[in-house]
């Protein structure tokens, strides 16, 4: 029977979930480095929230009636970002991830996204050469960070929790650096209670969904993000992403003992600015 794809359902969790574990953990095994998700479990539970969540589009692929695969696209913004896309070890090399990846890209035709992004394990040659074939740009390599929390306070750049009523500033700083807002990721992690500000002389300088591999962040300079990550209670995710060629934050974080993961790259289809601040993408972008 050939492979067809159709939208995923959130009863779709517990096979999805245990066909990306097992896909990641084989490509990061192969290559050495520690996987993405710790257990089938905790990759069961975050395409569950992703399954469920209607700002989330999911796409299934189904081989004699059995799922082998799975892609997400998030809707949440003008932006669209692609990922988790995992395909059973069992099932690949037959051109499963492909479809599914244009399948995403349809999609956001089709609801007229400004752009799409992604971001790939830089050792993963096989996923780079698709994406690349299928129209992404290469924008710049991006460094997994993890460690300790840090417990570093900054004098005059005060974090506190972020609420309803700093989504209009968060989104003007994030047009600022950007070229667009991230309302619709902001709004959910303020209502998830993990989204916190910077405030510098009186004014919002930066903001985070949180300091994790799933959450971005957006600063008007380098002191804002340090504020940031130094005030993180922790790293979910397995740590949090910084593009590599902020040599001063990157500098900052190792003299602060904190450890290079892995790398990825982020690659672009459409609207793309080059950032005029500082920012740290999310494992979608």
């Amino acid at each position: 029977m050939s492979v067809i794809l159709r939208p995923g359902r959130p009863e779709d969790a517990a096979a999805c979930g245990v066909i990306c574990f097992e896909a990641f953990k084989a490509i990061n095994d192969e290559h050495n480095f520690p996987w993405d998700f710790p257990s089938a479990e905790a990759a069961t539970g975050t395409l569950t929230i992703l399954l469920s969540s209607p700002g989330f589009y999911s796409v299934v692929a189904e081989k004699d009636a059995n799922v082998v695969g799975s892609n997400f696209l998030d809707e949440r913004g003008p932006i669209a970002g692609v990922g988790p896309i995992t395909v059973d070890p069992s099932s690949q090399n037959q051109t499963i991830g492909r479809r599914l990846m244009a399948a995403v890209l349809a999609r956001a035709s089709e609801r007229h996204a400004a752009g799409v992004r992604l971001l790939q394990s830089a050792f993963h040659n096989r996923s780079l050469c698709l994406y690349t074939k299928l129209g992404f740009e290469t924008r710049e390599t991006i460094s997994k960070m993890n460690g300790a929390p840090l417990g570093i306070k900054f004098p005059g750049y005060d974090v506190r929790p972020a609420s309803a009523t700093d989504l209009a500033a968060c989104a003007a700083l994030c047009q600022r650096v950007h070229g667009h807002h991230r309302n619709g990721e902001l709004d959910d992690a303020i209502k998830a209670g993990t989204a916190r500000v910077v405030e510098h002389l009186g004014k919002i300088t930066a903001y985070a969904t949180g300091v994790a591999f799933f959450a971005h962040a957006v600063a008007e300079t380098n002191q804002g993000l340090q504020a940031l990550i130094g005030a993180a209670p922790d790293f979910p995710g397995g740590g949090f992403l910084l593009p590599t060629r902020n040599g001063e934050l990157f500098r900052w974080c190792l003299q602060n003992r904190l450890r290079l993961v892995h790398q990825l790259t982020l690659m672009t289809v459409g609207l793309y600015n080059e950032p005029a601040g500082a920012y740290l993408p999310s494992v979608l972008y």
